[in-house]
């Protein structure tokens, strides 16, 4: 008997491919002999029509010869005819070969990106952005507090260090130099670390014992030398443009409003974050989303005030809609809160009020703004921070195992990334505090260095897009707020 491992002629049997991957060989194949055919008759037709053109050239030629030698005229005339149709029969093999040619050539461009670029963007992976070029008499100093977040100092001096290399800005650093000498160390920041602060790009301010993330937010006022509190007061001072903080949220808030002040008519500052919508070139400001837990009618009104001058400013929306988030579309739905803020936004016409605001509608593209009491906001904002990594893990979990599962995840690779980008908080790095006299962007307690950097992109977008300007013009009215309880 032959061994197991053979068949009866004493070869080893051949394996059998999944079905996934005999299918796609097979498809290729089919494509690859379409196009080979078609070239092939490209060819050919370029060959005929030279060939018919010579041939049919070359015989009444001939004949016009042979009648030219029966009398003058006669060949004269025979060999004009011969010429002609020797012409005519060159260029329609002409035609008839590039005819083939350009059958060919539509061919190959219709089958070589069903069966190569798959492939071709897989190897080449996502095209980076170009580096983009930065004037230094451009930049604007940004004052980053350094102890603040659950991973300070170390990811947020990192983050800092690539935002000088991306952005226009420069940062003055406000920590302990004791806990950043040593996350210089443990992290290997030496080198680049001496090199941002020899080119001017970062500047280390030493600060006092910094305010923890379990503290409450008045120990602000017993911490004079804080981080957040000398962020706060370089931003008053003018030697920055912005602050960044991804510490106790109260405590910042806290800080700006002690150390800078609220602008004038504003009761409440608001913390707006940006979500992303259906549409990838728009976002949405909802606000607020953390600073406030018990909302009035008159901070809401304000908050629509706050948004309405930085969407149309930053996000450059001529008209930004405002919607008031709630339980349902008509004006008699809704709590307390909700029943007395509606004739407060839809009797303003300083923006355009869109009516109530569902929670399925809040990414649907159909507002621009939308406000709401804090603690609403805060629940939508953390439940929004969970759908990105959720929707990854039940993908994975989807996609079939094995070979199967490896090629269909390569061709979903790009698509995936792309989910991630905008879906992913780190993408956004932070929100903006409304209503205080200075920019200042609160981070995220678990940012890192790409938390971090984008932190800083919104800073200085908002700095750079004169929002301070419009937001004085607006607390210089006196009729800019409606005080209503």
């Amino acid at each position: 008997m032959p061994p197991k491992d053979t068949d009866i002629t004493g070869r080893s049997p051949k394996r059998r491919r999944p079905q996934a991957i005999r299918r796609l060989v097979i498809w290729y194949r089919r494509n690859a002999a379409v196009t080979s055919l078609v070239g092939t008759a490209s060819a050919a037709g370029s060959v005929a029509g030279s060939m018919a053109g010579s041939v049919a050239g070359s015989v009444v030629s001939t004949a016009g010869n042979v009648a030219g030698a029966a009398g003058n005229v006669a060949g004269n005339v025979a060999g004009v005819a011969g010429s002609m149709a020797g012409n005519v029969a060159g260029v329609a093999g002409s035609v008839a070969g590039a005819a083939s040619s350009v059958a060919g050539s539509m061919a190959n461009s219709v089958l070589q990106p069903l069966v190569f670029d798959p492939l071709r963007r897989l190897q080449q992976g996502s095209n980076p952005d170009g580096e983009l070029r930065i004037i230094d008499a451009e930049r604007l100093w940004v004052a980053v507090d350094g102890m603040g977040g659950d991973h300070a100092p170390g990811p947020i001096l990192e983050g800092c260090l690539r935002a000088v290399a991306l952005l226009p800005v420069r940062v003055r650093f406000v920590d302990e130099t004791a806990a950043v000498d040593q996350a210089v160390a443990a992290l290997g920041l030496d080198e680049e670390l001496a090199a941002a602060i020899g080119a001017g790009l970062i500047e280390v301010v030493a600060s006092g014992p910094s305010v923890g993330m379990d503290e409450e937010a008045t120990v602000v006022r017993r911490k004079r030398d804080a981080s957040i509190n000398l962020a706060m007061d370089l931003v008053k001072a003018g030697e920055a443009t912005a602050a960044y903080s991804a510490g106790n949220s109260g405590a910042v808030m806290a800080s700006a409003i002690f150390r800078l002040g609220r602008l004038k008519g504003i009761d409440r500052p608001a913390i707006g974050a940006l979500f992303p919508t259906k549409d990838p070139n728009q976002q949405v400001l909802v606000l607020d989303v953390g600073a406030n837990m018990d909302a009035k009618p008159a901070y809401l009104h304000q908050f629509a005030l706050l948004g309405n001058i930085y969407s149309r400013d930053v996000l450059q929306v001529q008209q930004p809609r405002i919607g008031l988030l709630n339980i349902g579309e008509e004006e008699c739905k809704g709590n307390e809160l909700c029943l007395k803020t509606y004739p407060l936004l839809a009797a303003d016409n300083r923006f355009v009020f869109a009516g109530n605001c569902e929670g399925r509608d809040v990414l649907s593209g159909d507002f621009d703004v939308v406000v709401c009491d804090g603690f609403t906001g805060n629940v939508l904002l953390k439940f929004l921070e969970s759908v990105g990594s959720v929707l990854l893990d039940v993908l994975r979990a989807e996609l079939p195992r094995g070979r199967r599962g490896k090629v269909g995840s390569a061709f979903l690779r790009s698509n995936l990334v792309r989910i991630k980008k905008r879906l992913d908080h780190a993408e956004h790095g932070g929100a903006l505090l409304l209503g205080v006299n200075g920019v200042c962007v609160i981070g995220h307690g678990s940012s890192k260095a790409l938390s971090v950097v984008s932190a800083l992109r919104l800073a200085h977008s908002a700095a750079s897009h004169g929002v301070m300007d419009d937001l004085h013009k607006l607390s210089n009215n006196t009729d800019a707020v409606v005080a209503c309880d």
